[in-house]
């Protein structure tokens, strides 16, 4: 219908008088539209609108339609309700809620829009239920059911809708409108409603309606007292032609009323013409007169009856957003465009980095990752150069890495996604791996802990390739996969994630991955599959933000977003407008195909549907492209889920219409021509062109379109470019620049344009595997060698530019700031102590800790520093600065000392070393992610004053000081500053030097201007570092600057001067400054800890005395006791002048006034430690004079301590707690800070260095058991050093640094080494808190547990030759020279074969339920077979097994324990396969003749030690090491067969009436990664632990070799030029055969190594084939065998390992213990611990893990022949001694402890009050002698016996010296005595 001319000046009139005036003084007046109508139905003739009732969502476009008639002046809206969607069964406790939600919906988008909703309760249908039941309007209980819906209705809607009409249109529900029942019904429903309305809602401004036709008025001349309301709703109809009609109407209508208002609630106009403007006149004359209150009027027809299509049309011609943003844009000119913004972001603003799961991880298969489909797209050589992602980065292992660069970036948030094959690694939550989701729990706690807010992605492209093999993103299947994915994810992570993407650039999965296949999985299917991609994508957003709405918004609190990406699209032609149109295509075809349906309208584009339809038509052959259809129920659960946009966004494109004819794909469908400006700069992607100015029109282009009335903010969720991998990659000029630029158009949107940007993510952290790209491009903030397998990360300069910019929160120019550190008052000054005695007090350090242990000195202590303790890291100003003479820095004795000499490696020097003076922002970074809390650096004199005088102060120099200082507190990073490190102005060397007294003033007047200048914010000062090296090695070697060798008297001198000079500048802060600075002031002095060679002799301690007094002393003394040297130094140093013939000492003394002045001048003590030094007295030389020959002792290495790079420097961790104690007791416990500590490495140790880690772990827990256990005040610790230097005399050849610092490189690159991480946790812990694995657990084991100890036939049975006995190889390899350590032999050994009863009876004490005890074969068939049996032999068994059982001790039987008849050695023992039969017949044997008493069985034992020690290295019996490629391998082949074979032998005949069980025993130690950061190390343990427990349990647990052993051995025997693998193949029939020979799994375990990879090139050997080298933390303790480390935790990860491995199958630890050599001590504590820690480890197995663990056998009974080791190693319960004839058994206190454990059965509660736990009274034991162990007699070193003999001897002569004494005596006294009695006198 047209708009008549009138009706469109009434609407004007209306809107331009009415709306904005009160008629009759009362309300506003009320412009109506709608309401919502269905479907349209279109036909040729007609159309047919019903009202919208929610059964579908809310259309789409609704919220522009509504803006659009607000527009045009429309204040309310009509909203009928439907009561039979609303309540289909017509009860208000059965709604259905989907129809809710959409009323809802609908009413806030009107608000949202501006528009007033006038709500009609009922218009239509009935619900059918009521109907049916109550017929119609005439019954009162359907009356009573609607006043219930409307309440209903209230109760959901009211808060929404203030104006409301009760019924509307009821006369058309079949009544008549006369009919009384109905009437009265119909209004007194109403009155009622009215009533409970008001009632509920008293509220000004409401009001509420009926709806009448005033028609049907005529009966109802008094309906004012009838009902009751507000006002009045008519239907009315104009009659243009008859016009007083109406108005006679309105009037009787008003007067049946009274004066309530009447809204024409529906008007309709007939027979109106377009000219009849007259009748207008008399329209708009009615609504005026002042005797009608009429309140509003409907507006349909005046708007023509325009529907929301014909709006949405019309809107499109007003309002589109690209033209829109265009136009706003389009005139810039460059300069304008291009002008850089110089402010900061918004504060709150979120920073960001990003990394992608499958870019980064690697550990592709780990943990039992799944396989995904970049997996398999690497994997079938897809990617550039055959590259896959199986390592990348190494995250998976390196989460303490990443956050480490995170850190010293300093964002706040990191966005990273989770691999869904990690989590379910097929894709399905009954596939789970915890371990997967403890990899992210691990790294968003790190996150957490280190103040960064994690932000995940739960779909970053790595689809689980399990659900891509049945369609992947073209299943919709996948939509509920996704949905419990994101459940899982937001249940297990959601406490602490609160920002979540569901997907990232969702765009490339659909175009890259199922369109034009270049991306995983590389299907090429842009007609349909990259479309149906998109809808599932879309679906599965939607239900996982509708899970997190719904099951965790309210508890999390998070938010949920989607992150797409989207170029910026431009005209090429700005004139054309089809190139405008078609640049807005290309956005809706890449944006909108995502954005609209969640943002819009929940359907796509309509450009984007209509192309398609338009290409449907043009193409009927060869459609294009098929868009699926969403349901009306999908476009409303898709509509509005996100909580943010997030954008993805890197480069732009120029956009032409183009006619794409019938090719698939965007452009095709689209219609348009992308290309990119040939001026624009390019990048290493043939995608990626800087535009920086499209991210500010994008974000425009976003608000605009997507985000005007959902007013969400926008997350910038990637931006980045790569660089190729070829070039110099640290130096990233290109990417800082289009980091600044695009950083800077995203401020210039948020402040100039208003856009709501709330954060920005540089894309990426890293450089990682850019999908197809592989490793060619590189994205990262942060280098990564990739041809490393450390993958160390350096930071390139973009990522110090991007933390420069986050610092600034943008572009502000710096303002000035003031910087405040925290005050460090002087809590106590220290008192004047007495001088130190000779030797000092503090010898009681050596009487309490030089007789301790090994095992007590080296065990670990578990604890925390105290709070506010100082973590720091150090460096000195020439070892790092460089710019040796830039900005006027004079020289310093350094520059001057390593330009002119050659005597340091490669002619090193400081000039440019580390470059620091140029990189402070580097430097600041390194100390941001370590989190320090001080870092003590030195000033360089000569930068500050070039001359060394204030005169030349350089301002500069004072600059980059001042910037480093307020660099540090703005991080809270405490300044440590030292005054003096050694660099001297050489301008003062040349005039005079430390020799001279004349340096004391003119240090003091630059530490004066030091502490005026920077005292304000450095509250901690040292003043001279290590002055003790500045007086010998510069005044007395001579080998350091100032290069003066006057050994005898400059470092006395030098000392003198240094220490005056220290106590002056002291007094100077002490009287100047400290009250208004509130410092603390110092000076760092270096000691070694000095142990006496042999404590118990005198002299040693008083050497050591005096070496410590000599080094530290020598500046302590006077500075912490009475201002003057010790006597010590002083006697020493006297009187060796004197015999030299000097008039006096060659040590300078002080007057009274000077030590006055001296003592007390430092506040803390501050200590330089790195190593221990034996010292033992000698007598020096004389001459030449020097403090050396002074000293009057030597140094030596502590001989059982690793090297360092650095000769003489040991690692000696236990000398650094006795030295704090020494300090403690010498200078009355002041505070102590250790202010520098640190081992050297090699140049060529990079990144992986473990030993510096192993140096800290052990130094630093020195420190705290000084402080936790000694009562030690330590209040710092400080690292060295920060990074590799100029380490001195030593140049660039070694490194202290944490940071690794690339000399060869000019931009001096700086990357974290393993031991930066390491100290980063220490400090993050305070120590080292006492870890879980360390943990006792309580409780017990299983009832039936077994208990038992174990020994071997030859380690114990000696009679070697006895009753008919055959050799044994071990019986000839002992008798062989030099196999045998002291040529011990077991002939005799323990004698057991003559012992069972004692054997019987330690057991019985012992108090073990089994005994494991091994048959010798040759004792029983001496040659090996069953032709002759030796009854003697076995007779001795029979004796065993039978006391066993009658003691109630199970035995436990070895049928093999290595000693192989000789008989069969002769002819090939193991090598030779016959011995498989030969092994079977003696099994058979045995359980023939003892199997009726014998109910546990093992066939071998460790038949690895068998292969290969036995015939591999030959270092044990039959000791052949000429094979070791091959032999080993046939040998251990052989071994299993036979094992086989018995266990067939025993299931076959005797299980079933012996009852027996019978397995192998397989031993093991456990492998741990040297360097947990690095996959290659777990590698290279999992080889290690397949080549060793897998070689031999794999075919009896899993059947055959491992697959690691099979195709290691393979590949390398074939690379050798062999023609078949040396590792020999099981037949399927042998396969079978071996498989599942088992009852138990019979289990061996001592000890742990860390494993690392070796490359052993192509040598033919198992080592070369395990490809793995082991090693030992420094820390672990020792044991009586090299090979042996304490290491408990691996017990419980081995026992794991079986568990998961082989099917947990019942376990019998068969042997496990420690052994001690040297001196005989029965109070074995450290076994005693270890088998405490051990066995409670297994406890935690059982109990915890659920490791099915049926038993333990401790090694050994008794001490017995150790194999190689002889008799040296001992492992027993019972120490045996040898040197008795009887070679008794007697226990140790180990006994009494492990029989208290098998009592209690593993660990009861202390509390428990559990029996076991009384204390039982022990007995004595004998004395004890050892022929092998030594003693010290009379200063001679002798063994047990000898020195037995001597004392003997000695006490002999005793007695006959006193006897005689007493003789002589009663000879003399007894004379005397009768002298005496006869009075006679002399």
């Amino acid at each position: 219908m047209k708009k008549l001319l009138w009706v469109f000046c009434l609407y004007i009139f209306c809107l331009c008088g009415c709306q904005s005036s009160e008629v009759n003084g009362k309300e506003d007046f009320m412009l109506l539209a709608g309401p919502l109508t269905k479907q349209v139905v279109r036909s040729s003739d007609r159309s047919i609108n019903d009202a919208f009732d929610c059964s579908h969502p809310v259309p789409p476009g609704s919220k522009q339609y509504f803006e659009y008639l607000q527009s045009r002046g429309v204040t309310h809206f009509k909203v009928p309700l439907s009561w039979a969607q609303l309540l289909p069964t017509g009860h208000p406790s059965q709604p259905q809620q989907a129809v809710v939600r959409c009323y809802q919906t609908l009413l806030k988008q009107l608000l949202e829009a501006g528009l007033q909703p006038l709500v009609i309760l009922h218009g239509w249908t009935v619900p059918e239920s009521l109907q049916s039941r109550y017929g119609g309007w005439e019954s009162q209980e359907l009356a009573q059911m609607f006043q219930q819906y409307a309440e209903f209705a209230f109760q959901e809607f009211a808060a929404l809708a203030h104006s409301w009409v009760t019924l509307d249109g009821v006369w058309h529900d079949g009544q008549p409108a006369h009919a009384p029942s109905f009437l009265q019904n119909i209004l007194q429903l109403n009155k009622n409603i009215y009533q409970m309305y008001h009632q509920h809602f008293p509220d000004k401004g409401r009001r509420l309606s009926i709806g009448l036709r005033a028609t049907g008025m005529t009966s109802l001349s008094h309906i004012k007292d009838l009902t009751a309301m507000d006002f009045l709703s008519v239907h009315i109809e104009y009659n243009c032609v008859i016009s007083s009609n109406f108005e006679n109407e309105l009037r009787r209508i008003q007067m049946s009323i009274g004066n309530l208002p009447i809204l024409l609630y529906k008007m309709t106009a007939h027979d109106c013409s377009q000219s009849n403007y007259q009748v207008l006149g008399n329209f708009l004359n009615v609504l005026m007169d002042n005797g009608l209150n009429i309140v509003g009027c409907d507006m349909k027809d005046v708007l023509g009856k325009l529907d929301m299509e014909d709006a949405l049309v019309k809107m499109t011609g007003l309002r589109n957003s690209y033209q829109t943003v265009w136009d706003k844009f389009k005139s810039q000119t460059t300069a304008e465009r291009d002008l850089f913004l110089q402010e900061s972001f918004p504060s709150g603003f979120q920073w960001a980095t990003s990394s992608v799961s499958f870019k980064v991880e690697g550990g592709w298969s780990e943990g039992g990752k799944g396989e995904t489909i970049w997996d398999r797209f690497g994997h079938e050589g897809l990617a550039f150069d055959n590259q896959t992602a199986d390592l990348a980065c190494d995250s998976y292992r390196k989460v303490d890495y990443d956050v480490y660069l995170l850190r010293g970036l300093q964002v706040n948030t990191y966005q990273f996604s989770i691999s869904w094959a990690r989590i379910f690694p097929t894709g399905y939550r009954q596939s789970q791996s915890e371990k997967g989701a403890q990899y992210y729990d691990q790294l968003i706690n790190a996150l957490i802990a280190s103040g960064i807010q994690p932000i995940v992605t739960l779909y970053h492209w790595d689809l689980p390739q399990a659900l891509q093999n049945y369609g992947g993103w073209t299943n919709a299947s996948i939509v509920e996969a996704f949905k419990d994915y994101a459940d899982f994810c937001f249940s297990r992570f959601g406490d602490r994630v609160k920002i979540w993407n569901t997907f990232n650039s969702p765009w490339v999965v659909s175009h890259a991955g199922y369109g034009t296949g270049v991306h995983a999985p590389g299907v090429k299917d842009y007609v349909e599959s990259s479309y149906q991609v998109t809808h599932n994508i879309l679906k599965s957003h939607a239900e996982a933000w509708h899970v997190y709405n719904d099951n965790y918004r309210k508890t999390q609190g998070g938010k949920v977003g989607i992150a797409l990406n989207s170029d910026w699209a431009e005209p090429s032609d700005p004139a054309k407008p089809e190139d405008v149109a078609a640049a807005d295509r290309y956005l809706q075809f890449m944006l909108g195909w995502f954005a609209h349906p969640i943002f819009v309208d929940g359907d796509y584009p309509a450009i984007l549907k209509d192309q398609v339809e338009q290409k449907k038509t043009t193409c009927p052959d060869s459609v294009p492209a098929k868009l699926p259809v969403f349901t009306p129920t999908e476009s409303q659960r898709i509509l509005g889920t996100a909580d943010f946009f997030g954008l993805n966004h890197y480069t732009s494109r120029l956009v032409s219409n183009s006619n794409g004819g019938c090719t698939p794909g965007p452009d095709g469908v689209g219609d348009f021509h992308a290309t990119v400006d040939p001026t624009w700069s390019s990048t290493a992607s043939d995608w990626i062109y800087p535009v920086p100015w499209g991210l500010r029109r994008l974000l425009n282009y976003i608000s605009t379109e997507y985000l005007n009335v959902n007013k969400v903010p926008i997350y910038i969720t990637g931006n980045g470019m790569p660089t190729d991998y070829s070039v110099d990659s640290l130096i990233d000029t290109s990417r800082m620049d289009y980091m600044r630029s695009y950083i800077n158009e995203a401020l210039k949107a948020t402040l100039t344009d208003g856009v709501d940007v709330q954060r920005f993510t540089v894309q990426s952290l890293m450089d990682g595997f850019e999908a197809n790209q592989g490793y060619s491009q590189r994205f990262g903030l942060h280098y990564v060698n990739f041809e490393d397998a450390d993958r160390p990360r350096t930071p390139k300069q973009s990522a110090y530019l991007y933390a420069e910019v986050i610092e600034q929160n943008g572009f502000s120019s710096q303002k000035s700031k003031t910087f405040k550190a925290a005050e460090r008052p002087l809590t106590r000054r220290l008192a004047a102590l007495p001088p130190s005695e000779v030797p000092s007090q503090a010898k009681v350090v050596w009487e309490k800790f030089s007789s301790q242990s090994n095992f007590l000195r080296k065990m670990y202590h578990y604890g925390t520093f105290p709070e506010g303790f100082s973590w720091g890291i150090s460096s000195s100003a020439y070892q790092i600065e460089g710019g040796w003479n830039a900005d006027g820095k004079g020289p310093s004795i350094w520059d001057t000392f390593t330009q002119t000499t050659d005597t340091i490696p490669d002619n090193a020097n400081g000039n440019v070393a580390c470059d620091s003076y140029n990189r402070l922002n580097e430097d600041l970074y390194m100390l941001r992610a370590l989190r320090v809390k001080s870092y003590r650096f030195s000033l360089s004199w000569s930068r500050i004053f070039p001359d060394g005088t204030r005169k030349s102060l350089n301002q500069k120099g004072v600059d980059y000081y001042n910037r480093l200082i307020d660099g540090l507190i703005a991080y809270n990073i405490e300044p440590m500053v030292t005054l003096y490190h050694w660099d001297l102005p050489e301008a003062l060397q040349k005039v005079t030097g430390w020799d001279n007294a004349e340096m004391i003033d003119i240090f003091n007047d630059y530490c004066d201007f030091c502490f005026a200048t920077f005292g304000d914010r450095v509250k901690f000062w040292i003043t001279i570092n290590q002055p003790q090296t500045i007086a010998w090695s510069g005044y007395g070697l001579g080998n350091m600057p100032p290069n003066f060798k006057a050994p005898g008297y400059g470092p006395y001198i030098v000392a003198h001067n240094l220490i005056k000079a220290h106590a002056k500048a002291y007094h100077t802060y002490d009287d100047k400054y400290r009250q208004s600075q509130g410092g603390l002031i110092s000076i760092a002095l270096n000691a070694d800890w000095a142990e006496p060679k042999d404590v118990s002799v005198r002299r040693e301690v008083v050497a050591a005395d005096r070496a410590m007094q000599f080094q530290l002393g020598w500046f302590a003394h006077p500075i912490f006791k009475n201002g003057d040297y010790p006597d010590a130094l002083k006697w020493q140093v006297g009187n060796k002048s004197e015999i030299q013939g000097f008039p006096q000492s060659r040590l300078p003394s002080f007057t009274e006034e000077e030590k006055n002045f001296i003592k007390g001048t430092a506040d803390v003590f501050c200590v330089n430690h790195y190593t221990t030094k034996i010292v033992s007295h000698i007598t020096a030389r004389l001459s030449p004079e020097s403090y050396e020959y002074d000293w009057d002792f030597k140094e030596e290495e502590e001989n059982d301590s690793p090297t360092t790079a650095i000769p003489n420097q040991k690692v000696v961790a236990w000398g650094l707690r006795r030295l704090l104690n020494w300090i403690k007791e010498e200078y009355g416990d002041p505070e102590i800070y250790i202010t520098e500590n640190g081992v050297a490495t090699e140049a060529q140790t990079t990144w992986d260095d473990s030993a510096r880690v192993f140096f800290y772990k052990a130094y630093i827990d020195e420190a705290l058991k000084a402080y936790e256990l000694d009562g030690v005040t330590v209040k710092g610790y400080t690292a060295t050093s920060l990074m590799d230097s100029f380490e001195w005399l030593n140049g660039y050849k070694v490194g202290f640094g944490l940071h690794h610092v690339d000399f060869s490189n000019p931009n001096r690159s700086r990357t974290p080494k393993y031991s930066a991480h390491f100290y980063y946790n220490i400090i993050k812990d305070n120590g080292f808190p006492l870890p879980d694995d360390e943990k006792v657990l309580y409780g017990h084991f299983r009832d039936d547990f077994i208990w038992s100890t174990a020994t071997a036939s030859y380690q114990i049975e000696g009679g070697w030759r006895a009753d008919g006995k055959g050799l044994s190889i071990w019986d000839k390899f002992a008798h062989t020279p030099l196999r045998i350590s002291n040529d011990d032999i077991g002939d005799i050994a323990c004698d057991s074969y003559n012992k069972v009863e004692e054997d019987v009876a330690i057991l019985k004490q012992l108090k073990v339920t089994h005994y494991r005890f091994s048959i010798s074969w040759s004792r029983v068939l001496p040659d090996g077979t069953t032709n002759y049996i030796n009854e003697a032999g076995l007779n001795y068994y029979h004796r065993l097994v039978d006391a066993l059982i009658a003691a109630n001790i199970q035995p436990h039987v070895t049928l093999y324990h290595w000693d192989l008849p000789q008989a069969l050695q002769d002819i090939g023992g193991w090598e030779n396969d016959t011995i498989v039969t030969k092994f079977r017949d003696y099994a058979d044997f045995i359980f023939d003749r003892l199997g009726h008493k014998v109910k546990f069985w093992i066939t071998i034992n460790e038949p690895y030690n068998v292969a290969m020690i036995g015939h591999g290295y030959g270092v044990g019996a039959p000791g052949i090491s000429f094979r070791p490629g091959t032999l080993p391998y046939i040998v251990g082949h052989n071994l299993l067969k036979a094992h086989a074979e018995a266990w067939h032998i025993y299931n076959d005949k005797y299980r079933a009436k012996q009852n027996g069980i019978i397995s192998i025993t397989i031993n093991s130690d456990w492998s741990e990664p040297r360097n947990p950061y690095k996959q290659e190390d777990y590698d290279a343990a999992i080889r290690a632990i397949q080549f060793y427990i897998g070689w031999f349990a794999h075919p009896v647990y899993n059947g055959d070799y491992n697959d690691i052993m099979k195709t290691v051995i393979r590949e390398r025997s074939l690379a050798a030029g062999l023609s078949k693998s040396r590792l020999p193949e099981f037949t399927p029939e042998e396969v079978k055969r071996i498989k599942g020979t088992y009852d138990y799994f019979g289990f061996n375990y001592y000890t742990t190594v860390l494993t690392f990879p070796v490359d052993y090139k192509n040598l033919q050997h198992y080592d070369g084939d395990k490809g793995a080298g082991s090693t030992v933390d420094l820390t672990w303790l020792d044991s009586g065998s090299g090979w042996l480390k304490v290491t408990p935790f691996g017990f419980r990860r081995i026992l794991n390992f079986i568990k998961e491995e082989y099917g947990n199958p019942p376990i019998i630890v068969t042997e496990n213990g420690i052994s001690e050599r040297g001196t005989v001590d029965l109070n074995d504590i450290h076994r005693s611990h270890y088998y405490e820690k051990y066995i409670n480890q297994a406890l935690k197995a059982y109990l915890l893990d659920g490791v099915d663990i049926r038993g333990y056998t401790a090694w050994s009974l008794m001490d017995n022949f150790e194999w190689a080791k002889g008799f040296s190693e001992r492992f027993g319960f019972f120490y045996v001694n040898h040197s008795d004839p009887n070679i008794s058994r007697v226990a140790k206190k180990s006994v009494s402890d492990y029989s208290k454990i098998i009592t209690c059965n593993g660990f009861p509660h202390p509390a428990s009050g559990h029996e076991c736990l009384n204390p039982v009274e022990g007995t004595a034991t004998p004395p004890i002698t050892d022929n092998n162990a030594t003693v010290r007699f009379l200063g001679m070193e002798l063994s047990i016996r000898n020195a037995e003999t001597g004392l003997n001897v000695t006490f002999a002569l005793l007695i006959v010296a006193v006897f005689g004494a007493v003789c002589a005596s009663f000879c003399f006294f007894k004379p005397k005595n009768q002298i005496c009695k006869s009075g006679k006198t002399f």
